[in-house]
């Protein structure tokens, strides 16, 4: 189940037409209360597209009647003509189902600088909202709608046992290094949690979900998380409740990011623990996850932990190289300032990599996720426009 799992939700993806191969391209996801509250985090990008700017604006009201997405265009760097497309979007969502353009969030996704086509998103519209349901086949079709060079929709769910639910979609496989705050996600819940609390912890649980994902160190002009809160089931869990279930949901949702990464033969960790401070751990975790050497040797299956110590070494955080450790895969290969074992002890030939950096300085840890740097990566991502 996904958007449509908790109660009160409905949601449709159709074929607008802004796609030229006529795929799914156009979603809308309704919050039929009775209660409407939201939250939402952004891009940390300066350069941002104009419905994240729009829906930073609606957001300050901590209200969403409904969210609407699209693929196939990011509306980014379109200037004011691009964001009165944005505004337009709203108006005519509103109009459709009836509430006000303040209420409506909008999403896109897909090449930047080019203006949406209007015609084809305006009726498109339409078409969504005569096709919206509470089924969980509506929640895939608009899981679906958001992809664009991902593989398959990605889509998670959870319940707590007092009767109320989390459900959410995410894209993303390309140009993804979120920093919340091209990656969107929509979380719902049927939860009894007010604007203020969900902001609260939507923005606990990102930080340690979202933006610990790091595949190629490209932020997006358009990354965007929003949760809306139908207040259906009529329970009100404690903020630790809630995020908790939350931040499960939110990194289900990121392990299929990762997994679906553009030319991923890997998936790699990279925890780095013993620091000390927390922003020292994230810092040079992401610096590995992010560094071309590091990531293709992952793809040769090559536990050369040299480049791991390169790229950590150049980071602007405590390090004390006589008491530093790396490990591969279980295998720690470099302590006390020296080689430890020989390196074709660890066996990367497996999907799944694991780095671990051990700085015996302190008690904070991290880990970052991302994946490796493959031939399938260059060619996707040199022969399409993103």
């Amino acid at each position: 189940m996904s958007v449509t799992g908790p109660a009160g939700f409905r949601a449709a993806g159709i074929a607008a037409g802004i796609k030229a191969a006529g795929a799914r391209d156009l979603a809308l996801v309704v919050n039929d209360g009775p209660q409407q509250a939201a939250a939402g985090v952004f891009t940390t990008n300066k350069v941002k597209a104009a419905p994240v700017l729009w829906s930073q604006q609606v957001l300050t009201e901590r209200k969403l009647r409904s969210v609407v997405l699209n693929s196939g265009c990011a509306n980014a760097c379109t200037g004011p003509e691009g964001f009165q497309d944005t505004h337009a979007t709203a108006e005519k969502v509103a109009d459709v189902l009836g509430v006000g353009a303040i209420e409506v969030a909008v999403c896109s996704t897909g090449l930047i600088g080019e203006r949406l086509p209007m015609d084809a998103l305006l009726s498109g519209v339409d078409t969504a909202a005569k096709a919206l349901d509470a089924t969980d086949q509506a929640g895939r079709d608009a899981a679906t709608a958001v992809l664009t060079t991902d593989s398959k929709p990605k889509q998670a769910f959870g319940k707590h046992d007092a009767g109320w639910s989390i459900g959410g979609f995410a894209k993303g496989a390309g140009m993804l290094a979120p920093n919340m705050a091209t990656m969107l996600s929509v979380l719902t819940t049927d939860a009894v949690i007010g604007g203020d609390d969900l902001d609260e912890t939507l923005r606990a649980a990102t930080r340690v979900t979202f933006d610990r994902l790091d595949v190629d160190g490209g932020t997006s002009t358009n990354d965007t998380v929003l949760v809306l809160a139908s207040g259906a089931s009529g329970v009100e869990p404690s903020k630790q409740e809630f995020t908790e279930l939350l931040t499960m949901v939110c990194m289900d949702l990121v392990r299929q990011l990762q997994d679906d990464a553009e030319g991923a033969t890997k998936t790699i960790d990279v925890t780095v623990r013993g620091a000390a401070s927390e922003a020292d751990a994230i810092a040079i975790g992401r610096t590995i996850a992010e560094d071309n050497l590091v990531k293709t040797a992952m793809f040769g299956s090559d536990p050369n932990w040299g480049r791991i110590a390169m790229a950590l070494g150049r980071v602007d955080a405590e390090i004390d190289v006589s008491k530093l450790e790396i490990a591969t895969n279980g295998v720690t290969l470099y302590a006390d300032g020296t080689k430890a074992r020989d390196r074709s002890e660890a066996d990367l030939s497996g999907r799944a990599i694991e780095i671990v950096v051990d700085l015996h300085l302190g008690e904070h840890a991290a880990t970052i996720l991302t994946t490796d740097l493959s031939h399938g990566y260059v060619e996707e991502n040199s022969a399409y426009s993103s």
